[in-house]
């Protein structure tokens, strides 16, 4: 059981690392991030399409990894 945990939750790993690099960048320049984006106070929309797509399966993936982990956790303390 542990063998399979620990497979488990280096593939999520491997998979939420992947899935966070192909996420789309949200600023548009390095002045942005230096002037805290405040051009942009009015204009921030729902994510759509590939975005939202991208945001819900980071959003399961790191609940995956969090219980995988927990019962790593509670197995190896039996």
């Amino acid at each position: 059981m542990y063998n399979t945990l620990m497979t488990i939750i280096l593939v999520v790993s491997v998979i939420i690392i992947i899935a966070v690099m192909m996420q789309p960048s949200k600023t548009n320049d390095a002045m942005s991030s230096l002037t805290g984006g405040a051009d942009d106070l009015f204009a921030k929309q729902k994510p759509r399409g590939f975005e939202a797509f991208m945001q819900k399966v980071t959003v399961v993936l790191g609940i995956i990894f969090f219980v995988v982990a927990l019962a790593l956790a509670w197995y190896s303390s039996k």
